[in-house]
């Protein structure tokens, strides 16, 4: 029934033009706001269901955006999804979610999938070991792509991102502030320009404090809680006897703490940690975790709206545009003591 009801049923009703409902239903400027939600009152009463197939027909755009990002259980991933999503509603824009899992032949597939659907865009975070070439697919088939959170050296589009080396940096300039000087970093892989540059920002704040960087302290891999708590058998078994620990994300941190609370010492007492991201759940850790806040909400909103400019015919230049890191310091920290 709901599909048999028609723009011109709608304009009939209320005793206006069709074109007036068409614009009114796409939430067009052009028509005033009280007048357009009265539309769509009538249009929800008759029971009209908005027929994205036959606008895609007309506007040559399908409405539709794909997002492909490593794992959305990851509590970052789904801070940027909720700004993406946030952005995308204002447009009337819907989209299309899929994990790559660091799986580059998955992300690939979805991309294809993403064409033969007629795609408009497409926000990635990209699969380790992602070619361009798969970004040039897309770009040729008229499917613009910005990225967020991670980034292609060899192409130039559009990157939404932290700046994970200062970042990093303050998180570990905190931590020799407060007397640290056998300070780990937990987690993290060079397989990404992530890893990288968190790791580059660790490097260089130890190196400014004149302090010697000891390769044996890094201990990689780590991106979870699991992993996080994995980790801390390792940490707590250095030669070095560290005292605090610089890790990868707060996931790492958390996981980390649980560890260190299991072996009978104290984090934020014995051993001091910290986080990246400033996910929620660290003002509820115990103890409250110090961290990093990276900007996750402000990337998604940025990203979106970047390719959402594009399909308008504007955007702003290609590149790299970082969000400034903060420090956010809580409980998990704490004067060095010898042990």
């Amino acid at each position: 029934m709901a599909q048999k009801i028609k723009l011109s049923t709608i304009a009939e009703t209320l005793g206006i033009s069709t074109a007036t409902v068409s614009l009114a239903l796409r939430d067009s400027p052009l028509v005033a706001v009280n007048t357009r939600e009265k539309i769509k009152d009538q249009a929800r009463a008759l029971g009209y269901i908005y027929n994205r197939r036959a606008a895609s027909l007309r506007t040559s755009r399908s409405g539709i955006i794909g997002v492909v990002v490593h794992d959305i259980m990851n509590p970052f991933y789904g801070e940027i999804l909720k700004a993406i999503e946030s952005e995308l509603d204002r447009s009337r824009h819907t989209f299309i979610l899929s994990n790559h899992y660091d799986s580059v032949e998955k992300q690939r597939t979805f991309i294809e999938t993403l064409l033969q659907l007629g795609g408009d865009g497409v926000i990635m975070s990209p699969a380790i070991g992602t070619p361009p070439e798969d970004f040039e697919l897309a770009e040729e088939n008229g499917m613009p792509a910005i990225l967020v959170a991670r980034q292609i050296d060899a192409l130039d589009l559009p990157t939404y991102r932290g700046d994970d080396s200062y970042g990093i940096s303050l998180a570990t300039n905190h931590l020799i502030s407060l007397g640290h000087r056998t300070i780990a970093m937990i987690g993290g892989t060079d397989q990404t320009s992530t890893g990288r540059d968190r790791y580059q920002g660790y490097v260089n704040a130890l190196r400014k404090a004149g302090i010697e960087v000891d390769p044996n302290l890094r201990i990689p891999g780590a991106r979870s809680k699991q992993g996080g708590f994995e980790a801390a058998v390792h940490f707590l078994s250095l030669p070095q006897k560290p005292t605090a620990a610089v890790c990868w994300n707060d996931l790492v941190a958390i996981g980390l703490m649980n560890g260190i609370s299991r072996a009978g010492l104290v984090p934020g007492g014995d051993i001091s940690v910290t986080g990246y991201d400033d996910l929620e759940e660290a003002a509820i850790a115990t103890p409250a975790l110090t961290t990093v806040w990276n900007g996750q909400a402000e990337v998604g909103r940025l990203a979106a709206r970047a390719l959402l400019d594009r399909l308008a015919g504007s955007h702003e230049p290609d590149g790299i545009h970082l969000i400034k890191p903060e420090m956010r310091i809580r409980q998990s920290t704490a004067p060095y003591k010898a042990r």
